[in-house]
């Protein structure tokens, strides 16, 4: 959920980048033969920081090995690996292409770069980014922000007519605020990387401007779920929205890193794993 803007973060993510776990990886594309009882033989995972697993190694790096979508980490149990223990064929068949900053508006050109390659399933998780501006008013549209949406969508379906779609929605950051605003390491470390400043900013203040400033933010986290699902139903049958289950999940701070006090942790991409993870792939 890091912004472009995250000077210092970026910048830190940068010189270690050399440390960063990637995840499930892959040796080119991968193959589109049948899968196993359902159970897709490749997968791409497309989104933000969240789902590169930023901060979940306990440092400003991508960790893509804690990815709730491709990751490897057996603590995490990502749906790479619950897939895996169900179709060996997805084995190095699963490639990331969601990046620390992303918005809405890159998710395009994601969805191209993992059209390339021939994915049975793609996950998506984006959008904190877009809500996570300078103030309110900077936040992107909502209409900009289905209007993103719908071209990555549209892209995937007319390359990959075949592959499934999982629409995850947005965490609730507002949760977030509500449970950190009183732990004195939180404060200091969101103040200290302006971490997510239409939200964050002045954490400890109930002036009433404050108030209405963090209300907008979450009512537009709110209307980006709402354009979410509605993408979602617009593709069609080969689409399957969480239901919302994502932004439901009831974090409390043993659920982010204590780097930002913001990005999952490993527990918190088990949960978000859990909340996505289909029952059956039948869609």
């Amino acid at each position: 959920m890091i912004r472009r803007w995250h000077v210092v973060a970026l910048a830190l993510l940068g010189v270690l980048m050399l440390a960063c776990e990637q995840g499930a990886g892959g040796a080119g594309p991968a193959p589109t033969t049948g899968s196993t009882k359902g159970y897709p033989s490749s997968m791409a995972a497309l989104g933000d920081s969240i789902t590169a697993g930023f901060g979940s190694c306990g440092t400003f790096v991508v960790c893509g090995r804690n990815s709730w979508s491709t990751g490897t980490a057996s603590s995490v149990d990502s749906h790479y690996s619950r897939i895996l223990a169900k179709n060996p064929a997805i084995k190095n068949h699963a490639q990331s292409y969601a990046e620390p900053g992303a918005e809405a508006a890159d998710l395009p050109t994601q969805a191209r770069r993992a059209v390339a390659v021939k994915p049975q399933y793609i996950t998506v998780l984006i959008g904190a980014n877009d809500a996570c501006a300078t103030t309110p008013g900077a936040m992107t549209s909502v209409s900009s922000f289905r209007a993103s949406v719908d071209q990555a969508l549209a892209r995937i379906k007319k390359g990959l007519p075949n592959t499934r779609v999982l629409v995850a929605s947005i965490p609730n950051i507002y949760r977030l605020w509500q449970v950190g605003h009183t732990d004195a390491d939180a404060v200091r470390t969101w103040s200290r990387f302006h971490i997510c400043p239409a939200l964050l900013a002045a954490p400890t203040s109930t002036a009433p401007a404050d108030d209405a400033r963090r209300d907008q933010v979450r009512s537009r986290v709110n209307d980006y779920n709402g354009a979410l699902q509605e993408a979602c139903h617009a593709y069609g049958k080969r689409c399957r929205w969480d239901g919302g289950r994502v932004h439901e999940v009831r974090y409390t701070l043993t659920l982010v890193n204590n780097v930002d006090y913001f990005h999952p942790n490993a527990e918190g991409q088990k949960e978000i794993a859990e909340a996505t993870y289909p029952s059956r792939f039948t869609w």
